[in-house]
């Protein structure tokens, strides 16, 4: 199972997520869509960030705690 934030340079949205993650004890990945464009192709995001779980866009902006929750349950993380 994976976890992806996908981000933008000096996103300081994207580091409110990477904290609620941190909180949670989560691991994830961080994706710079700057450096890698493909992942604009794949998941055709217009802002920052957007996260994405096991190949699957989630959310994009910053989910609220108990959305978050509810989501990384149904996909496996306890």
């Amino acid at each position: 199972m994976t976890i992806e934030i996908l981000t933008t340079p000096d996103c300081s949205n994207c580091k409110i997520l990477e904290k609620m993650l941190d909180k949670m004890n989560i691991s994830y990945q961080v994706v710079d869509v700057t450096e890698k464009p493909e992942y604009l192709q794949k998941y055709p995001i217009f802002t920052a960030p957007a996260l994405v779980i096991n190949e699957k866009l989630e959310f994009t902006g910053i989910p609220k705690q108990k959305d978050l929750e509810k989501i990384l349950v149904k996909n496996g993380f306890n």
